[in-house]
């Protein structure tokens, strides 16, 4: 027999608990707002809140506040990241990798440019796959001993999101490290000072680490995946280089690009924008997720045209520089769209899935520990998460079908 499908209102009931109690979505929640901070071996406890329909359409959202960053595109742009640095005057740049990557095209051709316009720089390549507290500490302390006065990011979203927060906490050498962590984890607070100069080259078509402000990381002690979310930390300059892709093994492929196809999905399903409530009383209050919304609609849908169209062949042929490079763009693209409308139930269950890892090691994942990829674990709940969404949205989960490249049949409609 088959399972009765739930009502939209349902859904939205379901969604919005979910966004509204104290363990949410680390990273990539609509909410905004203070919340107590766990102490270390402190247990994460949901807080059960009541959650009900608007007392009126006036205390609805009605605004959208879209983010933007500087992206350039093209094979061979890595080759001017040293001209970039020199025309911002810089004296110290701090150059944040891995062990592996390190010895990869990527950071050699970067380094290349760097010494063609003689700009100074150290090189830290100890950047752990999936980060934890543990490795942001480390790369941390490396960015306040150096004083750097700028970042390069050569890497995928452990490399990008660990030189975020290495500028965050060295641009301000006594804040705590729970102080910007979120809730309930950290203390929340909102980033109030100026960061250094940040470039990021993503070597990985997957996170779209180089157009957001978010830097997630297991937080080792209570077994819990969180993250850093503010605007300041999204780098000044995203170049994206198809080169780089060339050398990416076919899992390091399927993971990312898995989730380049749940930043897509959910964003383009998450609760519209107009539905959320309350409204901030300030406009500074707004947050950064602000649900499904016109304008990252136009990425998500991008996207997931890309996907359709390229997806299995980025995967399965090394050599396909169009595929490739196509891949590439698809994850800047769902970036700009999950960076200002959020994902959800996908991401938000992949942090259980990641977080209590003790075994596993992936193919393909140069690394010396268990670890369940960021992709892998998003994905692996998709098809009973969209199962479970369809009713919020039936139109836009058909929509994503067929942006996917698939036929709809008429029992679709039914």
């Amino acid at each position: 027999m088959a399972a009765r499908q739930v009502s939209r209102e349902s859904v939205l009931v379901m969604l919005r608990a979910i966004a509204s109690t104290t363990c949410r979505c680390p990273a990539h929640s609509h909410f905004n707002g203070s919340c107590t901070h766990l102490s270390p071996g402190e247990r994460v406890v949901p807080q059960r809140t009541s959650v009900t329909k608007s007392k009126s359409a006036e205390d609805k959202e009605y605004a959208i506040e879209m983010a933007g960053c500087s992206l350039r595109y093209g094979e061979g742009v890595t080759n001017e990241v040293g001209m970039d640095f020199a025309n911002l005057g810089v004296k110290k740049l701090c150059v944040m990798t891995d062990t592996n990557l390190a010895k990869l095209p990527a950071v050699k051709k970067a380094i290349e440019s760097l010494n063609r316009s003689k700009i100074s720089f150290e090189v830290y390549d100890k950047v752990r796959v999936e980060p934890t507290d543990k490795s942001f500490g480390d790369a941390i302390d490396f960015a306040k001993r150096g004083a750097f006065d700028s970042y390069l990011a050569i890497g995928g979203g452990s490399v990008i999101d660990t030189c975020k927060v290495a500028n965050l906490y060295a641009s301000k050498p006594d804040a705590e490290f729970l102080d910007y962590v979120n809730a309930p984890i950290g203390k929340n607070l909102p980033i109030m000072h100026p960061l250094k100069p940040f470039v990021a080259v993503p070597t990985t078509s997957g996170t779209g680490s180089e157009t957001t402000g978010i830097a997630v990381f297991d937080f080792e002690d209570l077994k819990f995946k969180t993250g850093i979310v503010g605007r300041p930390m999204r780098p000044m300059l995203g170049l994206i280089d198809p080169h780089h892709t060339l050398t990416m093994p076919e899992r390091v492929v399927v993971n990312s690009g898995f989730d380049v196809l749940c930043h897509a999905l959910e964003s383009f399903t998450a609760i519209p924008y107009n539905e959320r409530s309350p409204r901030p009383a300030n406009p500074k209050d707004r947050p950064t997720y602000q649900g499904s919304n016109p304008i990252s609609d136009i990425w998500a849908r991008q996207a997931l045209r890309i996907l359709g169209t390229y997806f299995r062949r980025a995967v399965y042929d090394a050599d396909d520089i169009e595929a490739r490079s196509a891949m590439h763009l698809a994850s800047s693209f769902a970036g700009m769209g999950f960076g200002n409308a959020g994902v959800h139930l996908c991401h938000g269950l992949s942090y259980a899935i990641s977080g209590n890892v003790k075994t596993y090691v992936c193919k393909d994942y140069e690394n010396h520990h268990p670890v369940v990829p960021h992709g892998l674990s998003v994905v692996l709940t998709a098809p009973a998460v969209f199962k479970y969404t369809y009713p919020l949205c039936p139109d836009r989960h058909l929509e994503a079908i067929q942006l996917l490249g698939k036929q709809l049949h008429a029992c679709c409609y039914l």
